[in-house]
């Protein structure tokens, strides 16, 4: 996981969770995210965000203005 990618976008990804009703999800990887910057274990970070991107290819796949692609592609790079 690139830590500086996904600093900029965890905000991003949280509240388009919340959009797409995945209240629970966004939560949880808050709470990761939180966790992360304090112990620089990225575990949670990286199961919560790929879940995230699964729930944002399935909205998509669905409606294509769901989620954006350029979203979709940040949060890969952030996670390669």
């Amino acid at each position: 996981m690139k830590a500086e990618k996904m600093e900029k976008l965890v905000a991003e990804v949280i509240e388009k969770l919340g959009k797409l009703k995945h209240a629970d999800l966004a939560a949880d990887l808050s709470w990761c995210w939180v966790s992360f910057q304090n112990d620089q274990n990225p575990d949670g970070v990286i199961e919560k965000s790929s879940q995230a991107l699964a729930a944002f290819k399935e909205a998509r796949e669905k409606n294509v203005k769901a989620v954006a692609k350029k979203l979709i592609d940040d949060l890969e790079k952030a996670l390669a």
